[in-house]
């Protein structure tokens, strides 16, 4: 009896560092030093823009995907392209409307593992009061500040972003990259 407590003890004991470690490890939250931008054109002149914030929760562990969970909140005022006129129109009613919808929101649960340190995150995202399925893909710096870098493309109309005279997509795509690097620090 008492060989077979001591053992169970240890064992316990012996577990217990590692099981405490990875369940700390596994979990994290946004460190300063992120981006979240977007690139699309406009009659075929490229440009770029930045979201005005965003803050990321990440649960992942490479070893065991199935526990993983990206939550991004995504501030939409803010929102910066480098120039006035367009960073007005993308503010407003036409585009972001972020007088009505402030906020998007990527939650995805479902990891998928490609190769090396490439994953892919399926999820939701939620712009404008619309929920659709998109896809990001990510490599995966592990270290003090693990780094989430990745590429997802939404379909702009989709959410109803830029309809009406702005549906045309020979003058807007259809199709925006969104890209982040994501530096995380273990959760408080």
């Amino acid at each position: 009896m008492f060989r077979k407590l001591l053992l169970s003890s240890l064992t316990a004991l012996a577990l217990s560092p590692a099981l405490a470690s990875s369940a700390l490890a596994a979990d994290y939250v946004q460190a300063p030093g992120s981006t979240l931008v977007f690139a699309s054109s406009y009659d075929g002149e490229v440009f770029t823009g930045r979201f005005g914030s965003f803050d990321t929760k990440l649960s992942f562990d490479p070893a065991k995907l199935e526990g993983s969970r990206l939550d991004v909140t995504i501030g939409i005022p803010g929102t910066k392209s480098g120039n006035g006129e367009r960073d007005g129109t993308l503010l407003g009613s036409d585009f972001f409307d972020a007088g009505k919808f402030a906020q998007a929101r990527y939650v995805a649960t479902r990891f998928r593992a490609l190769g090396g340190d490439q994953y892919a995150a399926d999820g939701d995202l939620t712009l404008r009061g619309v929920t659709k399925p998109v896809t990001l893909t990510f490599t995966w710096t592990a270290g003090a500040q693990p780094v989430l870098k990745g590429k997802a493309t939404v379909k702009r109309l989709d959410f109803g972003v830029g309809g009406g005279d702005w549906a045309d997509t020979k003058t807007i795509p259809n199709e925006t990259a969104v890209s982040t690097r994501v530096v995380l620090k273990p959760a408080p």
